[in-house]
């Protein structure tokens, strides 16, 4: 007995580490009125969130190597921005277990706003310092809406979890058709300041995102998840489901960040323009969040696990196109094959994170699932160009192969074991 409730611990770990099928409904959870419109709500706030984040992709690199004496250090926004992402993961989800999701989604769009005025402020006085300060600030914000998608999951039945993730992820899609073109459209609004209207449009992306927040009808947290203790967290991270579904995310992101940080260094180098950077971005984007039409539907077809590894699939594919070329058309399949592996394997390991958790471990679990995921992201960003600086485009792609062949093997082991279970149970019923 844990927090005054009783677990059938032997139960939960047969459901969540042998069914192929999504976890039972978490006890005590109460769903809100209307699930749909709170999943819309949901995925407005992500286009308003990802425009802002896709339109720092496109010229935050390219903004810090202007900007620093050292141009190995041109990804240090970027990588700062995956460091403050990080950090804020624990302390975003305990606040939310607090506070709730409305109050904490408000107090992350307020990131939002500091952040990109910062931005503006460092492009405005040509320091590379106060630049890379609002990379950090904006990875607070980040921190705050990538909980929109377990948000979404809390508002719907458990069959609809994988659906209702992918929904909200859909907002990429437009994101990835508006960012790259308002970062084009406003990258020289100011004069002698380049990229600082880029920046002060991605503040009134934030103010957005914090007016559709009040908007959102998920109820608040009840008493047995505020106050609920659950397992201790060893005790859930030796679950097999929670290893997988923590290791997909964490080298999905991470081999996606290293790559894509680096791309627009490596076109640029390679002698391809902006317009030409921001159009691969912008393909690359697409590739991450249109497969959320189906993803969703794949997952609850297929199962997690196998959506999985299809993405590792993916991801090896886009590395044999760096391979092969420097060309726009390599390096805009790569980077859409980029973007496919990252959802299956995104989406497929968050899926998998919900049938971990009971209510009151909830907040805990998934802080420290995304403060590992962001963690990674910012070693892998940081990483980025120093790699491409001293060892050139194609070693960025071979850094990210041994991740994803223990992902790979991983997740294969997970799925012989429960198809093993699957066919010992039928074998008990006849």
């Amino acid at each position: 007995m844990q927090g005054g409730k009783v677990y059938r611990l032997s139960q939960i770990q047969d459901r969540h580490e042998m069914n192929a099928s999504p976890a039972g409904r978490i006890p005590g959870r109460e769903l809100p009125a209307h699930p749909k419109l709170t999943v819309l709500v949901l995925a407005l706030c992500q286009v308003l969130a990802m425009t802002g984040a896709t339109m720092v992709i496109v010229v935050s690199a390219l903004a810090g190597k202007m900007l620093a004496v050292d141009k190995s250090l041109a990804t240090l926004p970027v990588s700062l921005m995956f460091v403050g992402n990080m950090a804020m993961t624990i302390p975003a989800s305990l606040l939310m277990k607090r506070v709730g999701r409305r109050a904490g989604f408000t107090v992350g769009a307020a990131f939002g706003v500091g952040a990109a005025l910062v931005g503006a402020w460092g492009l405005m006085t040509g320091s590379f310092v106060i630049f890379a300060f609002g990379g950090l600030i904006q990875g607070c914000y980040n921190a705050y809406w990538q909980y929109y998608r377990f948000a979404a999951a809390d508002a719907v039945h458990d069959d609809y979890k994988g659906r209702a993730i992918s929904y909200v992820l859909l907002g990429g899609v437009v994101a990835a058709v508006i960012g790259p073109e308002l970062a084009k459209a406003s990258a020289g609004l100011l004069d002698g300041a380049r990229f600082a209207g880029s920046y002060l449009t991605m503040a009134g992306l934030a103010v957005g995102a914090m007016v559709l927040i009040q908007f959102i009808a998920i109820p608040p947290p009840g008493e047995e998840e505020r106050s609920g203790r659950g397992r201790p967290m060893g005790e859930i991270v030796r679950q097999p489901t929670f290893l997988i579904a923590v290791l997909a995310a964490m080298i999905g992101y991470g081999s996606m960040a290293l790559v894509m940080t680096a791309t627009p260094l490596a076109m640029q180098g390679h002698g391809h323009s902006f317009p030409d950077t921001a159009f691969v971005i912008q393909w690359h984007a697409l590739g991450m969040f249109v497969p959320s039409f189906f993803t969703g539907h794949l997952i609850r077809y297929f199962g997690a696990v196998r959506i999985v590894l299809a993405g590792t699939v993916a991801m090896f594919a886009m590395i044999a196109v760096n391979m092969s070329g420097a060309g726009i058309v390599e390096y805009w399949s790569a980077l859409v094959l980029l973007g496919l592996g990252w959802n299956f394997m995104f989406v497929g390991g968050s899926t998998l994170l919900t049938e971990v958790y009971t209510l009151p471990e909830k907040a805990k679990v998934q802080g420290i699932n995304d403060f590992l995921v962001f963690g990674t992201n910012a070693v892998a960003s940081l990483s980025s160009g120093v790699i491409y600086d001293r060892f050139g485009w194609q070693a960025v792609s071979y850094a990210v192969i041994l991740p994803l062949l223990v992902v790979f093997a991983t997740a294969l082991w997970l799925r012989l074991k429960r198809r093993a279970a699957e066919r010992a149970g039928a074998a008990r019923a006849t």
